[in-house]
C-alpha cells in the first residue's frame, strides 16, 4: 500500500488490541502514532510495522493528561493531517464493591472515561479545521451493563458511551465519524488464557473452540470498517463477538 499523506493515532496502544489496530491502519498506508504509558513498550511493535514497510512513531503517554493528549495529538497532525483517532486504553478491573477503593475507582474512571473525552475534543479540534475524520472508541460488554465486581469498570465504560454518543451526535452533521465499538467477548491473549486456566485448570483451556476467543486483527478489520464507511450509512455503535458467545 502506496503511503497515505495522513495519520492514524492510537491512544493505548497496548499488546493486543491496540497493536493490531496500529497493524492494520501502517498496512493500510497510514502514519500511525502509537501513544502508550510507557514508550519503550513499543519497540517490538515499531519494528514489526516497519519491517513490513509501514510507519510507526512511538511516544510515552498518560491519557488522563490533557498536556499529554493535546501534545500527542498536535504532533501527529503536525506529521500530516490526522484523519483516524482510535481510543483504546485499557482499565478492566474486578473489585468486590466493599473492596472498591476511592482511588480505584477514581483512576478507573479518569483513564477510560476522562480521558476519552480528552481524546475526542483535541481529535474533533483538529479534524473540523478541515471537515473531515474518523474518532473511533473501544468499548466492552460493561459499557451496557454492570457486572458483579465491576462496579468501577462500568461506570467509566457507561460514561465513555455517553461521551461517544453525545460526540456523534453534534460531529456527524459536520463529517466527523463518530463511532463506539463493544468487545463483547475475551480477546485470545496470555492474560485472557491465565484466567480461563485460573478458574477451570488445564480442562477449561483445552474445551475452548476454534474462534471461541477474538482475535486482536479480527478486531482491528472492524476498525478499519468503520473508517471506510461512505457517510450515507455511518454506524455509530458496533457489537463485535465470536459466533459462539452467549448475549
Amino acid at each position: 500500500m502506496p503511503p497515505r499523506n495522513a495519520t492514524a493515532a492510537v491512544v493505548g496502544a497496548g499488546d493486543f488490541i491496540g497493536s493490531a489496530i496500529a497493524r492494520k491502519f501502517a498496512a493500510e498506508g497510514f502514519t500511525v502514532f502509537a501513544g502508550r504509558r510507557t514508550a519503550e513498550k513499543l519497540s517490538a511493535l515499531k519494528s514489526d510495522i516497519e519491517a513490513r514497510g509501514g510507519r510507526l512513531e512511538a511516544r510515552g503517554l498518560d491519557a488522563r493528561s490533557e498536556e499529554q493528549i493535546t501534545h500527542f495529538l498536535q504532533e501527529a497532525d503536525g506529521h500530516a493531517p490526522l484523519e483516524v483517532c482510535v481510543f483504546n486504553p485499557g482499565a478492566n478491573v474486578n473489585f468486590p464493591v466493599l473492596d472498591t477503593t476511592e482511588r480505584v475507582f477514581r483512576k478507573v474512571w479518569e483513564m477510560a472515561c476522562y480521558g476519552g473525552f480528552l481524546t475526542g475534543r483535541e481529535a474533533a479540534r483538529l479534524m473540523l479545521a478541515r471537515g473531515k475524520g474518523t474518532i473511533l472508541f473501544t468499548g466492552a460488554t460493561a459499557s451496557l451493563r454492570g457486572g458483579k465486581g465491576y462496579a468501577a469498570f462500568a461506570s467509566a465504560k457507561f460514561g465513555l458511551r455517553a461521551v461517544a454518543q453525545s460526540m456523534a451526535r453534534e460531529l456527524g452533521p459536520q463529517n466527523i465519524h463518530v463511532a463506539h465499538l463493544i468487545i463483547d467477548a475475551g480477546v485470545d491473549t496470555a492474560f485472557v488464557r491465565d484466567r480461563i486456566k485460573a478458574r477451570g485448570g488445564e480442562a477449561a483451556l483445552s474445551d475452548l473452540k476454534p474462534d471461541q476467543l477474538m482475535n486482536p486483527e479480527s478486531i482491528a478489520n472492524a476498525y478499519w470498517y468503520l473508517h471506510t464507511q461512505t457517510r450515507d450509512a455511518w454506524t455509530f455503535e458496533l457489537d463485535v463477538r465470536p459466533y459462539g458467545e452467549t448475549w
